[in-house]
């Protein structure tokens, strides 16, 4: 079973109830796992940036606090999920250690390597995005966590486009990066198109599929077309559990639906159904 974990980026408005019902959503959509974002804009954007753009410096706004990692850690307890979190600074690291099950670290951080090493040395799972990388980028990236202490690394695909043609998802790349790494690989996802997190996951066997979700369309990020909303991504986990339960063990033999009907075959004496045996309690 792939691992879907439901990424809130900045949809939650600061509001930990809301926060919460994100936490709900996903585990009711059967997500293993959801994650959340640890930013200060001023360690995330130079200077210059933040002088000329406002639409850089609204970002504050979207800083989630630190003081609610113990609750939503809770709450994902409660609900038997996974909590994780994208460090966005070097002290998130440590702020988040004594929760996150795993750590997640973007696509735009691949390149910095003190930020993979310090959530390497915690011992606990890394997941990386690679979107926008080359594969020596990749495979760099990979060293530095391995040296550093990662013995769990998986790494997600990606196509750091919001949102992404699906033409563009070059779904291939998963083979291509889990031969070259031998890392677990999976899908990181901003095409909201089924048929894409189908092909991941069917044909290119993607260990785990990352999407943002909002809850209601009313999210800072849903207007820019990336964001799943939960019926739509709960149909879509269904549908994937549906076809991986229906591979079954490869062992050729009846199955227990098919048993009541196996007298009821073409007797091989006459050809005629059902067998013999069974006709004769049909007899007057």
């Amino acid at each position: 079973m792939s691992f879907f974990i439901a990424e809130v980026s900045s949809n939650h408005y600061r509001d930990l109830e809301r926060c919460y019902a994100f936490i709900d959503a996903a585990a009711e959509a059967h997500c293993q796992a959801v994650k959340f974002q640890l930013f200060k804009i001023d360690q995330l954007f130079a200077p210059e940036i933040l002088k000329r753009s406002e639409a850089h410096r609204r970002r504050k706004g979207w800083e989630l606090p630190v003081d609610f990692l113990q609750q939503l850690a809770c709450r994902c307890v409660e609900n038997q999920i996974q909590f994780s979190c994208t460090p966005f600074y070097l002290e998130a690291v440590g702020e988040l250690e004594p929760y996150v099950d795993f750590y997640k670290i973007a696509s735009y951080e691949l390149l910095w390597d003190d930020l993979l090493s310090a959530c390497a040395r915690t011992r606990k799972p890394v997941i990386l995005s690679t979107g926008m990388a080359t594969m020596p980028e990749i495979e760099h990236a990979v060293d530095v966590l391995r040296t550093s202490g990662c013995d769990n690394l998986t790494l997600l695909h990606c196509t750091s486009a919001y949102p992404t043609p699906y033409v563009e998802a070059n779904l291939s790349a998963i083979e291509t990066i889990r031969k070259a790494t031998g890392c677990h690989v999976g899908w990181s996802d901003h095409t909201v198109d089924p048929g894409v997190i189908h092909r991941a996951i069917h044909r290119w066997g993607a260990s785990a599929v990352e999407f943002h979700l909002d809850l209601d369309g009313k999210g800072e990020e849903y207007a820019t077309g990336h964001c799943w909303l939960p019926d739509q991504i709960s149909d879509v986990i269904r549908d994937v559990e549906h076809a991986l339960g229906a591979d079954g063990n490869g062992i050729k033999e009846p199955s227990p639906s098919e048993l009541p009907d196996r007298e009821w075959r073409a007797d091989p004496l006459d050809g005629l159904r059902p067998f013999q045996a069974v006709r004769k309690h049909w007899e007057p």
